[in-house]
C-alpha cells in the first residue's frame, strides 16, 4: 500500500478502537532532550531514578524499536469520568473519612486496556505490511511522548506540563505505535494556546510549578501519593488536603478542560480505560475501611487498578495523611489500628495523623505505641 493509504487505514482503525486522537511523526531525536536533561540535573524527578537511569535511551526512539522510522501517536479520552472534586479540605458529614482519587484512576488499569487496543492496531499494520516491525507502548518506555505527540499535531504542551488539545483539553492518555515503515506524516502543532493564563500555576496546592512549563515533581501531589516510596515531607502534608491518589487540580482549573469533549456513552463503557468507577469512588473513596483490609483483600480490590502502584503501604500512608487533615473523630479507630501496622511507613503516617487530634484516645494510643516502638522514624513522628 502507498504510505498515505496505509496511514489512512491506521488512523481509521485507531478511531474504531477508541483513540480519539491520532497523528504521525517521523522518528528523530526529540528537540526537548536538552530540557529533559536540565530537569533531571535540577533534581526535579525526585525518587524516580528510572528516568535518569535510562536518560541515554530517550535520545532517539530507536532505543525503543530498532530501525524505527515512524511513530503513530495516539490519545484516548477519559473525560467521561466525573471528578471527585466535591470534597473540601474541611470534612463535612458527607465527606468525612473519604479521599479523592484522580479522575484517570477510577476503575481498571488503563495500561491493560490500551495495550489490548495497540495490539489490534499493530495487527492491522502487519497485515497490510507483512514483515513490518511494530511495537506499542504506554508511558513505560523511554520515550518523550508529549513531545512526539506535539510533533504529530495532537496538541501543545501547556504550562502545567501536560499535553493540551483544543477539543479534548488534557483528559486523555497518550500511547504510541512505533514501526519501521515510512508513513505519511502530519504537521507539528505550532501554536501555544495557553496565552497569559496562569490558572494551573496559581491553583497548585503545593506550589509544585517552579516556572511555567517546569514541574518540581518532589512537590507534586501525584508524585507524593504515587511515586514517593518514603514518608511524605511534613511541610507538604496539610496541602495534600483530601487527595488519596493523584491530583487533578491543575487540570480542573484549565479553561481548555471546561468544554472538553466526552465520548458517547456506549464508547465510554467499552472503549475508554477505567471502566465504571467502584461505588462511591467518583465521590471519594472510603478511607476508614482501608485499614481493615489485609494483604489478600487489598490485592483483590486493587490489583488491576492504578491504585496498585503504591501498594498497600503507600495507600494507607496517604489515607492516614488525609484523615489527619480532616480530623474526623470517627477515623480514630482506623488510625489507631494503623499505628500498630506491620509497616513502619504506615505507623509513621498514622502517628502524625493522630497528633492532629485533641481527643484523649489519640494521645493514649500514641503514648502506648511510644513505649514499644523500635523504628526511629516512627518514634520521631510521635515525638
Amino acid at each position: 500500500m502507498a504510505n498515505s493509504a496505509l496511514t489512512d487505514r491506521l488512523k481509521h482503525e485507531a478511531q474504531r478502537l477508541g483513540f480519539a486522537l491520532c497523528g504521525v511523526t517521523p522518528a528523530a531525536t526529540p528537540t526537548g532532550l536538552g530540557h529533559f536533561a536540565e530537569w533531571l540535573s535540577a533534581g526535579y524527578a525526585g525518587e524516580m531514578h528510572y528516568l535518569a537511569d535510562r536518560h541515554a535511551a530517550y535520545a532517539h526512539p530507536r532505543h525503543v524499536l530498532d530501525g524505527v522510522r515512524s511513530l503513530v501517536m495516539l490519545g484516548m479520552s477519559y473525560a467521561r469520568a466525573e471528578p471527585a472534586s466535591a470534597l473540601s479540605t474541611a470534612a463535612t458529614t458527607e465527606t468525612a473519612g473519604r479521599g479523592r482519587v484522580a479522575r484517570y484512576a477510577l476503575g481498571s488499569d488503563y495500561h491493560d486496556v490500551i495495550h489490548d487496543r495497540l495490539a489490534e492496531l499493530a495487527s492491522v499494520l502487519r497485515a497490510e505490511s507483512p514483515g513490518a516491525a511494530v511495537r506499542g507502548v504506554v508511558d513505560t518506555a523511554p520515550l518523550l511522548e508529549r513531545e512526539f505527540a506535539e510533533l504529530a499535531g495532537l496538541g501543545w504542551v501547556g504550562k502545567n506540563t501536560l499535553l493540551l488539545n483544543r477539543q479534548m483539553g488534557s483528559w486523555f492518555f497518550l500511547a504510541a505505535l512505533l514501526t519501521d515503515q515510512e508513513l505519511a506524516y502530519d504537521q507539528p502543532h505550532g501554536a501555544d494556546h495557553c496565552g497569559t493564563c496562569t490558572a494551573c500555576l496559581d491553583a497548585c496546592p503545593t506550589g509544585a510549578f517552579v516556572a511555567p512549563y517546569v514541574l518540581d515533581s518532589r512537590k507534586c501531589i501525584s508524585y507524593l501519593t504515587i511515586e514517593l516510596k518514603t514518608a511524605i515531607p511534613a511541610p507538604l502534608r496539610a496541602d495534600m488536603g483530601d487527595w488519596l491518589f493523584g491530583c487533578d487540580v491543575c487540570q480542573e482549573v484549565c479553561p481548555w478542560n471546561h468544554h472538553a469533549a466526552k465520548p458517547a456513552e456506549s464508547e465510554s463503557q467499552s472503549r475508554v480505560p477505567g471502566g465504571t468507577p467502584q461505588p462511591g469512588e467518583a465521590g471519594g473513596m472510603d478511607l476508614i475501611e482501608l485499614f481493615w483490609l489485609d494483604d489478600a483483600a487489598f490485592r483483590a480490590r486493587f490489583r488491576h487498578t492504578p491504585l496498585w502502584r503504591p501498594k498497600r503501604r503507600g495507600i494507607l500512608r496517604n489515607a492516614a495523611i488525609v484523615l489527619g487533615n480532616q480530623r474526623t473523630p470517627t477515623a480514630l479507630p482506623a488510625l489507631i489500628r494503623g499505628l500498630n501496622d506491620v509497616e513502619p511507613l504506615v505507623r509513621g503516617a498514622c502517628a502524625w495523623a493522630l497528633c492532629q487530634f485533641s481527643e484523649p484516645a489519640a494521645q493514649e494510643a500514641l503514648q502506648a505505641r511510644r513505649k514499644i516502638e523500635s523504628d526511629a522514624t516512627v518514634l520521631e513522628e510521635i515525638q
